[in-house]
Order: structure tokens, then sequence, then C-alpha cells
């Protein structure tokens, strides 16, 4: 398949599989015209790539884990790279916490602004309500 039509299965920009490709995690034949042509597997490989930076991997971290995500799925074991995914799950399980700490703090925010539009009753034009609750 060609580059747009891997863009729009797999929800990436062809920029970013253009990216992709030039960090190594993404291969492309050619066809007599020039054009990139994907196989049918880079889909999958796209979505995988894009949920590990979603998670905050780095190219050269997720450069290293793909071969081996692929090689547990076909039965080839990576042991030597355990030490390192279990330190970027702790990484990530380390940033779900501090995330989960500041919607806490956004939800007692927009708790306080409001309680403090409520308090405040109908206006003809109420306006914006700011984080400290007092309208602009």
């Amino acid at each position: 398949m060609r580059i747009g039509e891997l863009a729009r299965r797999s929800g990436a920009s062809p920029r970013s599989l253009r990216y992709y490709e030039e960090q190594g995690l993404l291969a492309a034949t050619r066809s007599p015209g020039g054009h990139r042509e994907y196989a049918e597997d880079a889909v999958e490989r796209v979505e995988r790539v894009r949920c590990l930076y979603a998670a905050g991997l780095n190219s050269d971290t997720v450069r290293r884990i793909m071969p081996c995500m692929y090689a547990n799925e076909s039965g080839g074991p990576a042991p030597d790279l355990l030490d390192m995914f279990l330190a970027e799950r702790e990484r990530i399980e380390a940033a779900i916490g501090s995330l989960e700490k500041s919607r806490a703090a956004l939800d007692s925010v927009i708790g306080e602004a409001v309680a403090a539009r409520a308090a405040a009753g109908p206006t003809t034009s109420p306006g914006p309500v700011t984080l400290t609750g007092i309208r602009t």
C-alpha cells in the first residue's frame, strides 16, 4: 500500500510515517515510479509505534523494543532487554501517578470555580470564570 493508504488506515500522518522510516521503525520498498510501498503488516506496526510514543518512549527506545516485541510473538525471548522494559514500565507508572495528581488538582479548581459561579447567581452576561473564581 502507498503512504496515503497507510496514513488513512493507521491514523498517522504521512509526515510521521516518513519520520518512522527515517528512524528505522518502519520499512518501505519503492515502486518503479519511486513511491513508497508498505506491506500489510505496516498498519499494525505503526499502531504499536504510536502507542509506544504516546507512552513517552523516545525513538531510540522504540527502535530497541520493536524487534523484541515481534520476536516475543514468534516465540523468541528477549531477556537482555528485560531490565529496560521494567525501567520503562516504572517510568510510565510514575507518569500516570503524576497525571492522576494533576487531574485531582484540576478537578478541585474546577469544583471551586463552579461553586463560585453558582454562588454569584444568574446574571445577564456571566462572563468566563477564571481559576480564582473571579469574573473577568
